[in-house]
């Protein structure tokens, strides 16, 4: 298994977590979003995954793309460790908080958003960051209140073992930290972003722990 990844990025991060979730080795191979203006907009790298995005992951040959596809095609594989509960309705309750970060925050905040806000639209840096932060407190916001709705809390997003939900929130968190937001703010994400930071897999997969860190 290759993942090509970079060390930032939160849909990387999400799949470097499941993977250490469930004790499979993997081969991290850095793609670089920034230095030679983008590793992954080289003609090699888009004839692996023609949206020129991180991550991508090789198993065998078979390149997948999208880190929620990712991450299905891993717990249809490689179902020993549950990353999904059982029950139907859970299942569908922990997609659906994925999603909340996947669908509803991380595309307008994503690098090549946040790029063409500055190099096209001629927007400040302050007004990129303005515009950053107004979206992560939309998004945590309502993540925060689904997860206060839960009838039976746990450690976690979805009971007591991480979840497709934990794989999301944790990288989501470390970026809104990047820009300065109060993640203590959110109680909610704040515990469980903590519960998170206990768990060997999760501390493997942060950024400050990828081999092209900077």
């Amino acid at each position: 298994m290759k993942l090509y990844t970079y060390f930032r990025s939160s849909a990387a991060y999400r799949v470097r977590i499941a993977l250490n979730l469930k004790g499979l080795a993997y081969e991290a191979v850095p793609v670089h979003l920034v230095k030679q203006g983008g590793e992954h907009l080289r003609d090699d790298y888009r004839a692996m995954n023609p949206s020129a995005l991180v991550p991508t992951f090789d198993d065998d040959g078979a390149m997948l793309t999208q880190s929620m596809a990712i991450l299905e095609y891993l717990e249809e594989t490689h179902p020993a460790v549950p990353l999904l509960p059982a029950a139907p309705r859970e299942r569908a309750r922990v997609r659906a908080l994925a999603q909340i970060v996947a669908c509803d925050i991380h595309p307008v905040n994503n690098l090549r958003i946040l790029r063409y806000l500055v190099r096209t639209l001629g927007i400040s840096d302050d007004a990129k960051n303005e515009w950053y932060r107004h979206w992560i407190g939309e998004g945590f916001a309502a993540l925060e209140a689904h997860l206060a709705a839960d009838p039976a809390p746990g450690r976690f997003c979805h009971g007591d073992a991480p979840t497709f939900a934990d794989c999301f929130l944790v990288p989501q968190a470390y970026n809104a930290q990047r820009f300065n937001i109060d993640v203590e703010a959110y109680p909610n994400i704040a515990r469980i972003n903590d519960a998170c930071a206990e768990l060997p897999a999760f501390f493997a997969a942060h950024p400050a722990q990828q081999p092209d860190a900077e």
